[in-house]
């Protein structure tokens, strides 16, 4: 079985390796002429580092992440008190991580050989026919395989070929700065936990990483209109300090230290009803496009590198589209169940009611099942996950 991964992301490469490791012939074809991402951190959460582990990776991950074992606390915009929904000394299984994501783009990549990824590739048009798919780059190259697996991201060319015209992707109304503050001293953070404050239409969402050295900061506000999906596009600082004027001290003290931030038009997609067509199949956001919201994104897409593996294992290549079916009967009610609950949960953080906040605190605290769902599922597996609970 030869599979070609179109996009060497976080899905790309975990997908590769995940395959690899089950004796699959996977290549990655990535458009970028060199591997990295532009700086912003990831939490990953228990769900998507205990597979990376089954790959080695678990000691690097430990080695160039911050380990958020004390908890993840949810705050009003002044600072009082809503809810622990990740409860502080966690279990070593239970464990969160925030990583940069240009050190998981690394840490992945060195579960493959060099070999094994195609730089400066980027997908032209791609055609399958019984036998298997013939794949044209821009740069006149050509690859046949027997299967393609599209890693591609929200604005996948895979995607095309697999569910036909594609709608653009849809505003969340909200766009996100994000900025990474240096660490100065022992004061500058209370080490081992994620807080996230969240007031009237906007929220602010903040961990280390680097092993402590950074601490990622995403604040969420609502769009003004014209923010790109970008993760280049540059935000003001200043304009960033207006829009949490008189918060919590911790939010506006962090925010006096950022130098640079960017400015992120949140975007995702409505969800498919299928991500298969023939020898052709979806991962990560090429499949389930989803807003940051539960910090889920990565470890989806992980979960999805993992069960595709579990699918393809011992598949004569003839039988590749059967089994791409059921990768996607392993993954798509999940991680449909997972792109809404992040919708919804953006629609709760950013609420204008506040007459209602009562009410919305306490809807955050029933998320606690739901976030023990995320986290239990084994995706290396031929067994599906069990249904979502009540949100």
């Amino acid at each position: 079985m030869r599979v070609a991964v179109i996009g060497a992301g976080i899905g790309g490469l975990a997908a590769a390796a995940a395959l690899r490791r089950r004796g699959i012939d996977a290549e990655v074809f990535e458009q970028a002429r060199a591997l990295g991402e532009i700086g912003a951190g990831i939490s990953l959460a228990s769900n998507g580092w205990r597979l990376l582990e089954r790959l080695g990776l678990l000691e690097q991950i430990e080695r160039v992440g911050s380990q958020l074992d004390q908890g993840y606390f949810q705050l009003r915009a002044d600072g009082s008190f809503i809810s622990t929904l990740r409860e502080p000394g966690a279990a070593w299984d239970r464990r969160v991580f925030g990583v940069h994501r240009a050190d998981l783009i690394e840490v992945l990549a060195s579960a493959l050989p060099d070999s094994a990824i195609h730089t400066g590739h980027r997908l032209e048009d791609l055609e399958q026919d019984d036998a298997g798919v013939t794949l044209r780059f821009q740069n006149g190259r050509t690859a046949r395989a027997d299967a393609v697996i599209g890693a591609d991201g929200i604005h996948s060319v895979v995607r095309r070929h697999v569910v036909g015209e594609v709608a653009a992707p849809r505003s969340s109304g909200t766009a996100a700065y994000r900025a990474l503050v240096p660490v100065t001293g022992a004061e500058d953070w209370e080490w081992g936990t994620s807080k996230m404050w969240i007031g009237p239409g906007r929220h602010f969402l903040v961990y280390p990483i680097r092993s402590d050295r950074l601490i990622n900061v995403v604040a969420v506000v609502p769009a003004h209109g014209g923010e790109r999906d970008s993760w280049t596009a540059p935000g003001d600082p200043a304009q960033l300090a207006a829009e949490f004027a008189g918060w919590d001290p911790v939010v506006t003290g962090l925010i006096e230290r950022v130098t640079d931030t960017f400015q992120w038009g949140l975007f995702d997609r409505h969800p498919l009803t299928a991500w298969t067509s023939g020898r052709l199949a979806l991962l990560g956001d090429a499949a389930h496009a989803m807003l940051p919201h539960l910090g889920q994104g990565g470890s989806q897409t992980i979960e999805d590198a993992f069960a595709l593996a579990a699918a393809l294992e011992g598949v004569a290549a003839v039988d590749a589209p059967a089994a791409l079916v059921r990768y996607q009967e392993l993954r798509l009610d999940r991680a449909n169940a997972v792109q809404l609950a992040s919708l919804e949960a953006g629609h709760l953080y950013d609420s204008l009611a506040e007459e209602d906040y009562d009410a919305r605190d306490e809807r955050i605290r029933r998320m606690a099942p739901f976030y023990g769902w995320l986290g239990n599922h084994d995706a290396d597996s031929l067994v599906a996950p069990p249904l979502a609970p009540s949100r």
